[in-house]
Formats: structure tokens, sequence, C-alpha cells
């Protein structure tokens, strides 16, 4: 991609609306744009940060078994009304709507009844089982507070897994194998060392679920942790009753803030049960099945990353997220043979594969840096007089401002770390 072509431009002030440091600088840079309090949009630079978290989950949940799909974001009232969660004093973030033949929709802020009434046509023998599917998918929450950027939008991105077992041994098997791929995803994302897996109250959900909450200064939830046991407690289910179970006590506990970026709630039998989905056992007998719901923010997760991975200059995109791996940048494009040496890097880059953004653009030096460290790609390459003087290429770390010279051979041999 030449920089050239980008319709988007990086904005020198935040907009005076936006208190969130993620929002602000994904403002900035060109990722996203805000429509309203909680709601922004994906420009080209934000959808290739979230196809990176996509793939990276989309990696890991293959390897459990998960096949994807998607779902309608419009849902009956039909659906929710068997287990109560249509009503509003239960679930108070719908958004609803008049349909103009009669009667209401609402608008998806999960997806248990639609997917368990979706599987009565799929299951109904336990050879059908284990099930598990999964989707990537806009959520639309009618959330009070919309302050923390895309950390807490009214709509967002969210990959939600649905798993179907024959009974709670299998379920539970499959539980612990959701927990480990969530694990390996929030390492792969560069969050894994301040990511705790967390018990927590399952809200609308459940009686209780587990939550992954990252430490992060900028969040909304307060939990208890106890780093050599790796345990973690949300305050909302802080009590004498939970640390007895856990075995540990305050003084083994450490309070910090986070945000919730993942979740998983086991149902049992209960939501498959009220909704009607049962299967034929080995004897004939209709038995319920067991559901596990398992979600991730993906654009929740961006904003996280941007939040704790960040500097005076800009953003700081871990690798497997960053937008491209390189950001190759022209300083004197008034010179040809800088110029027509830059042009052959990123041609020999880009027909290797190589994802680079390309800084063709007719600016000054410093305008170009800046530029380049608001945008946080992992890896900058910078050419220049200088590179055609002393025959070496500046390759800078964005994380560590770490400069590297290297040959030209050595560039297009692979030899960027």
């Amino acid at each position: 991609m030449r920089q050239s072509h980008l319709f988007t431009k990086t904005l020198k002030d935040a907009p005076s609306d936006e208190t969130s440091k993620n929002a602000q600088l994904l403002i900035r840079a060109g990722y996203i744009h805000k429509e309203m309090a909680g709601v922004y949009d994906l420009l080209p630079l934000g959808m290739r940060v979230v196809e990176k978290l996509k793939k990276i989950v989309r990696e890991e949940m293959s390897k459990i078994g998960g096949q994807e799909f998607v779902m309608s974001s419009l849902q009956a009232k039909a659906t929710w009304t068997a287990t109560k969660r249509w009503d509003d004093d239960v679930v108070d973030v719908w958004f609803k709507s008049e349909l103009k033949s009669g009667g209401e929709v609402g608008f998806g802020w999960s997806h248990e009844e639609p997917i368990v009434q979706m599987m009565q046509n799929h299951l109904s023998s336990y050879k059908d089982l284990p099930a598990y599917v999964y989707q990537f998918q806009n959520k639309m929450r009618n959330e009070l507070r919309a302050k923390a950027g895309i950390m807490r939008g009214r709509e967002f991105v969210m990959k939600d897994l649905y798993s179907f077992s024959l009974n709670a041994e299998q379920h539970d098997s499959f539980y612990q194998k959701t927990i480990e791929a969530y694990t390996r995803c929030y390492d792969r994302f560069g969050l894994g060392a301040d990511t705790f897996v967390t018990f927590a109250s399952g809200g609308t959900f459940t009686e209780f679920s587990h939550e992954f909450q990252t430490i992060c200064e900028a969040g909304e939830d307060e939990i208890y942790i106890n780093r050599e046991k790796n345990i973690a407690i949300n305050e909302e289910v802080y009590n004498e009753e939970t640390l007895k179970s856990l075995g540990v006590t305050p003084d083994d506990l450490e309070k910090v803030k986070t945000a919730e970026v993942g979740n998983i709630f086991n149902f049992g039998t209960k939501k498959c049960d009220e909704m009607g989905l049962y299967v034929n056992d080995e004897d004939g007998k209709k038995i319920p099945v067991h559901l596990g719901s398992y979600g991730i923010g993906i654009t929740r997760v961006m904003g996280v990353i941007v939040e704790k991975m960040s500097d005076e200059n800009g953003i700081v995109w871990p690798e497997e997220v960053s937008p491209f791996k390189i950001h190759l940048v022209t300083l004197g494009t008034n010179n040809e043979d800088v110029v027509s040496f830059a042009e052959g890097i990123y041609a020999s880059l880009t027909e290797q594969g190589v994802e680079v953004l390309y800084d063709d653009r007719d600016a000054m030096p410093g305008e170009k840096l800046a530029d380049s460290d608001l945008l946080g790609i992992t890896t900058r390459i910078v050419i220049g007089r200088k590179t055609l003087e002393s025959g070496e290429i500046e390759i800078v770390d964005r994380a560590t401002g770490k400069v590297t010279m290297l040959t030209e051979s050595d560039v297009l041999g692979g030899k960027i770390s």
C-alpha cells in the first residue's frame, strides 16, 4: 500500500469530545472514525488490525474444533421469551425496533437463544455431539456509559463460540481447552503477561463465569490477583466463600484495575431445557444438551492494546497485529536516486509477500517520521540520501527505538527482525 493512496490522513489533535486515549490515538492515526458516542467506523488501517486479531482467533478456534458461521443480527422476540431474557428488566442493553408488518425485533447483543433454536434443526442424536460453532459479528448493546472509546462501544466486533456437549464431562473438557486456546490468543495479541483468567459473576448469562481481564488503568473493573498462584477474582464475587473455595486469604491478593477482554459461561443444561433442545441418548431417551458460550471482544482488545502499548509519540503495535509488517519511509522525495532506490526496495519486498506501507508522500522528513510513530507499525525502514552514501539502510524497532543498519541484500534476504 502506498501511503499517498490512503484516503485517511493523520490529525495533529484528537477530537475535543473524545476523552479516552485509545480513541484519541486511533482517530488521530486514521484507524477509526467516530459516528457518535460509543459508535465507531473501522477505516482501512483499522480493518487490517481487526483482521489480524481475527486471524489469530480463527487459528486457535480451529485447533479446538470450532467451525465458523455467521448468524443474523436481527432477532425475533419469540426466540428470547422462553428464557425471559427479552424482558428489559432482565437484560437492560437491548436495542429494539417495531416491524412495519407488526411486532418487535431485537438487534443482537448476544446469540445463545438463537443458536440453541437453530441447532434444533441439526442435533437430534448423541452421535451429533459434540458440536462447536463460532462467528465474528457486530454486537449491539445499549450501554449507559460509552466513554471508553472502542473499549466499551454500543456496537462492537465480537467472536462468540458456542459448544454443545452430551454431558458434563464432555463439556468440562472443552471448557478447559477453550481457556487454553484463549490464553494462547492473548499471548499472541501481546497481552498475555497482564491477562488473567478471573472468577466472576455470570450476570445475565449464568450464576458464575470466567472472565479474561487485562491489567489496564483505563479499564472499568477491579480484580484481586495472586501472580504466583495465577488466581484472579472479580470484585463482584470477592467474598469469604469465594476466597475459601480458591484457597487464598485477603493478604495473598493484590488489587488491580483491569479491562475485560473475554469471557466464558457454562449454562449446563438449563438453556437447552428452557428452549427444548434435546437429543436421543444410546437408549433412545431424550436428554438436554450442555451449552457453553465463549466470547472475545475483538475491537475491545484493539482498544486495550492501544491503551497499554502506546507512548508519547503514538501507538506501538505488537508484531502479530500490526497493520503492516514494515513502514517504508522515504526522506527526500525530490531526489530521484533516493526515490528510485526506495521504489526498488518496495517492489522487492511486496513481491516476496511482505506487507509494506510505503510512505511515498511529498512531505517533510519530520512530518513523515512523526506520522510513522503515530501509526505504530512494528518495524520502520528509513531510506534517504545517507542510505545511498553509506550503502546501509536504517531499520527502527517502534517498540524499543533500537536502530539497526543493514545492507540492501540483508533487508531483501529477510534479516529484518
